[in-house]
């Protein structure tokens, strides 16, 4: 590495010494040397290079009007600083500056005439030869403009602490401080620009862009952290290319193809204007004229590529452009230039034939014009009027990169001011020691900027600390066409601070933005279509994010505005309407009082209670008939009343469901229902016992006396209370809003517990199956005095009503839960009440004969003498069998019949006394009973 830095040094300084660096170049003599390095030209002429001779040096071309305006700031400033009285005074600045061609060798030609200038003890050479005799000192370096030619310059500088201060280098990777020591730099990193391009990019909604950026460490750095930033906002990049000028035409030409093929309008470009040229003049070509390009600030305003016969397809361009500062006096300067007045600057001879197309007379391309190697020329004379052709280097309404290098020659001439003021013990060196301006090197101006604080002219402060890169504030501007004369027009359109607060960096004015050069309506650059409101993106396999297909929202989900990612679940209270782009309230739904449904059942509750408290009042009026005694008329009554409860309440099963009725309608079913089959299986259990007891003894009176009987009610309702009491307790029921059923809120009773349900009902049913099972016993006891027959049908209605209900109770939904429970109640209560009751009101109302004592003596004694003649006959029938076993006798009796005969005449039947035939004899038997005893048996 020492061998090569000490060649590299030896021909830098051979160089130095015949030509010092490159023939061409702007210099003047003073105390203190400053270095420059611009683009006076964009690059180089591609030569090939056989080696059968000596290799010669490659030729710049086409010359760069803007890089030759920012040569002209630095002269300008450093002429400033030397008419200041204030600022250096009675010091000289001189300058060296070079051209670079906008590429690296030239730059680094012209960096090594400035390390050969400066002693270099850490090398050792010194030795070899003496590198700076008679050599002036470059103390710092202003430029260079593309960062690829800055990282080059800057790891050469760095190694001899030379300090460079570039005015238009953005890549971020210059930022590293420990890789480029002494670089410092005028201009915001583009790691804000690609965060800001992204933004842009998500304010006008496009997600699908194509990435150009030149192949070098401007283009790369940029375009990765752009890539990084549009991730985090799910835009995607359909094409990711690089591109230099030195591209051959065919790798051109398949660029264009691709970026031709792509469905992708907006193409996002990282790269200088000479880069991006040859794509440009390509797609001239074709025709492209339907793209958008975003352009960063390296060639938003390029005067390369903002030329009138490019516009067709870089109208509408949107750039970056850097802040402008104003320049006092500068106008006056760039119009002062001529060629025999600016003999130190040698690039005015070029800039001065380039602008009026024509050769001057002593003009070195003259002579090849003669010799036929280039193209023919009219002669200059070098006076005339720089101000009557239009050219980039006068357009002075926008000076960014000149103002950089203006404030780039001030920090150096601030940090030498530094050095000459400073006072000893408050200095920056070994022991608060300060530097000698007559004596200083290099690094201890580098070591002086670092520690530069101080604010300029506009207000701006400026220092160069670690990680102190400037703040990204930048113009947007628009590329329109001039209708004056074709030419572009920079329209300033928005303006991006990147240290504002967040909603807040970005503000674009819509209304001044041409895209494609005439259109105000934002180009379309998606994937795929917009998804309408209603619908959501899905994913297209094997495609990028930013592909989708726009699916319907489920239902119950909306999405109200375009693109949506996801679909909203509605709350619980609503639901989506048919196109899924809103929510509205669903409707609620219980067994209400006002619906025909609930009306119905309302109806059937209340005629069930007015039939049941019309036989109550039946029953009452005449208590004291036979058959209201016969049916145990005080049971009868309390089971008239538990009918009522059961009718009523049904009723708590309508209308809107609260945390109390929810609580009362179980219980209030399940007791009522209980109270009633208790009353049932007491009335019919006690006269079952008292006929087939053979003499009703005074134990039996006792045991089944009226109190015991209301005991024996109360101790089987009693259990149901107490389920009733423990579920209450335990899992009390409660409302509750059913959200599952599509546009639709039931209102029900969450019943708690299923088990205390099923215990509750279940209960119910044992005592049914009880009753049923005395009542089926009891079928054959006189008509008159018991409805057995009626009470096992009632049970068998009883029992088909609940069996039905369980599946249907669990099958249904909603508030047809409640409607299926209140049908059970009322048939199960219509079929007890029927069944039980009409018969005997149809007697007591229209056949009032049969509501006679005589009627109920009559019925009474016939179902006695059926009983007394099985009884004999099967005692005669045991008596022949033991005779004819002991007798022998083979003769049968004759067969004996029995008959009960009474008068057809139903009313008629209390004046005939029964009749009982046995064979072909007839007895008649009469009874009669004493008040007292039918009192008993009743």
């Amino acid at each position: 590495m020492r061998l090569v830095l000490y060649y590299l040094t030896l021909l830098g300084s051979s160089y130095v010494i015949s030509t010092y660096g490159p023939h061409q170049r702007a210099q003047m003599t003073g105390d203190i040397l400053l270095g420059g390095l611009f683009p006076i030209h964009f690059g180089v002429a591609s030569k090939d290079q056989d080696l059968a001779a000596r290799p010669e040096s490659t030729q710049c071309v086409r010359f760069n009007f803007r890089g030759f305006r920012w040569l002209q700031a630095m002269i300008f400033a450093i002429d400033e600083i030397n008419n200041s009285s204030t600022l250096l005074p009675n010091i000289t600045l001189g300058y060296r500056i070079f051209d670079t061609c906008n590429t690296v060798s030239k730059a680094l030609e012209a960096t090594l005439s400035f390390v050969a200038q400066n002693k270099i003890e850490s090398l050792n050479l010194d030795e070899f030869c003496n590198c700076t005799d008679h050599i002036p000192a470059t103390i710092a370096v202003v430029g260079a403009a593309g960062s690829a030619v800055s990282t080059a310059v800057a790891n050469l500088l760095g190694l001899f602490y030379i300090p460079q201060i570039s005015y238009a280098s953005s890549s971020r990777l210059l930022s590293n401080k420990k890789q480029y020591k002494s670089f410092m730099r005028t201009i915001p990193t583009d790691e804000f620009q690609a965060t800001a391009m992204a933004d842009i990019i998500e304010y006008f909604q496009w997600n699908w862009v194509i990435a150009v950026a030149s192949d070098d460490d401007y283009g790369r750095p940029g375009i990765e952290k752009f890539e990084k930033e549009i991730e985090e906002r799910d835009i995607c990049i359909h094409l990711n290319e690089l591109i230099s000028q030195y591209f051959e035409d065919h790798d051109i030409q398949a660029l264009a193809d691709r970026i031709e093929n792509s469905s992708a309008k907006v193409i996002v470009v990282f790269a200088s204007g000479p880069d991006i040229e040859p794509l440009i003049k390509e797609m001239v070509k074709r025709n492209i004229t339907d793209r958008i390009w975003l352009a960063s600030e390296a060639w938003a305003s390029s005067s390369l590529i903002a030329r009138p016969e490019y516009l067709d397809v870089v109208a509408g361009t949107i750039g970056f452009a850097l802040k402008a500062g104003p320049i006092p006096g500068f106008r006056d300067f760039l119009q002062q230039v001529q060629p025999k007045k600016d003999s130190h600057n040698e690039f005015v001879r070029e800039f001065w034939e380039e602008t009026f197309n024509c050769y001057l007379e002593d003009s070195l391309r003259l002579q090849e014009s003669e010799n036929g190697s280039t193209t023919f020329r009219p002669l200059c004379t070098g006076e005339e009027d720089i101000t009557s052709v239009e050219t980039p280097y006068m357009d002075h309404t926008h000076l960014r990169i000149s103002y950089n290098v203006y404030v780039a020659v001030y920090s150096i001439a601030q940090a030498l001011q530094d050095i000459l003021t400073c006072t000893p013990g408050h200095g920056l060196f070994a022991n608060k020691s300060c530097a000698d301006i007559k004596k200083m090197e290099a690094w201890q101006v580098l070591k002086q900027l670092r520690h530069l604080n101080y604010t300029n002219s506009m207000g701006v402060k400026i220092h160069f600390g670690e990680n102190a890169d400037l703040a990204a504030n930048y113009t947007l501007v628009n590329w329109h066409r001039s209708a004056e004369d074709g030419s572009v027009v920079f329209e300033e359109v928005g303006y991006y601070n990147m240290h504002t607060k967040k909603g807040a960096k970005l503000l674009i004015d819509k209304t001044k933005i041409l895209w494609n050069g005439y259109s105000s309506e934002v180009p379309f650059s998606n994937c795929s279509e917009d998804c309408e409101p209603g619908t959501r993106k899905g994913i297209i396999d094997s495609m990028p994010t930013c592909c989708f297909e726009c699916t319907e929202c489920s239902d119950g989900e909306y999405s109200n505005h375009k693109d949506a990612s996801v679909c909203n679940k509605c709350p619980n209270n609503s639901w989506s309407n048919g196109n899924h782009t809103f929510c509205f309230l669903k409707e609620i739904e219980f067994l209400s009082w006002t619906e025909p449904f609930g009306i119905a059942l309302t109806i059937c509750a209340v005629v069930g209670v007015v039939l049941t408290a019309f036989v109550m009042g039946v029953f009452v009026k005449f208590r004291n008939t036979p058959i209201v005694k016969a049916t145990n008329r005080e049971l009868s009554y309390v089971l008239l009343f538990s009918l009522i409860c059961c009718f009523s309440s049904s009723l708590v099963f309508i209308g809107e469901p609260q945390d109390w009725t929810c609580r009362l309608r179980q219980p209030a079913f399940g007791i009522s229902f209980v109270l009633c089959i208790s009353c049932i299986l007491v009335k019919t259990n006690r006269v079952l016992l008292v006929f087939e007891a053979k003499i009703p003894t005074s134990l039996q009176r006792k045991w089944w006396g009226l109190n015991l009987q209301f005991l024996l009610v109360f101790l089987c309702t009693f259990v149901q209370v107490m389920i009733c009491v423990v579920w209450l307790y335990n899992a009390p029921p409660s409302s509750y809003k059913n959200h599952d059923i599509d546009e639709i809120i039931f209102i029900t009773c969450n019943e708690g517990s299923v088990m205390a349900l099923g215990f509750l009902i279940g209960y119910t049913c044992l005592l049914a199956a009880v009753c049923f099972f005395f009542a089926f016993k009891s079928r054959k006891l006189p008509e008159n005095f018991t409805e057995a027959k009626f009470i096992t049908f009632s049970m068998l209605i009883f029992f088909i009503v609940w069996i039905s209900f369980i599946p249907a109770y669990f099958s249904t939904y909603g508030k047809f839960v409640s409607a299926v429970e209140v049908i059970a109640i009322l048939a199960s209560s219509f079929g007890m009440l029927a069944c039980i009751f009409f018969n005997k009101v149809y007697i007591i109302l229209f056949k009032p004969c049969r509501n006679t004592i005589e009627e109920v003596r009559c019925s009474t004694a016939a179902h006695a003498f059926k009983v007394a003649a099985k009884a004999t006959l099967k005692h005669n029938s045991a008596t022949r069998k033991k005779s004819s076993s002991i007798g022998g006798s083979s003769t049968s009796s004759p067969s004996s019949s029995i008959s009960l005969k009474t008068n057809g005449n139903d009313c008629d039947a209390g004046k005939h006394k029964p009749r009982v035939s046995f064979g072909s004899g007839t007895v008649t038997l009469s009874l009669s009973f004493e008040e007292s005893r039918r009192s008993s048996l009743m």
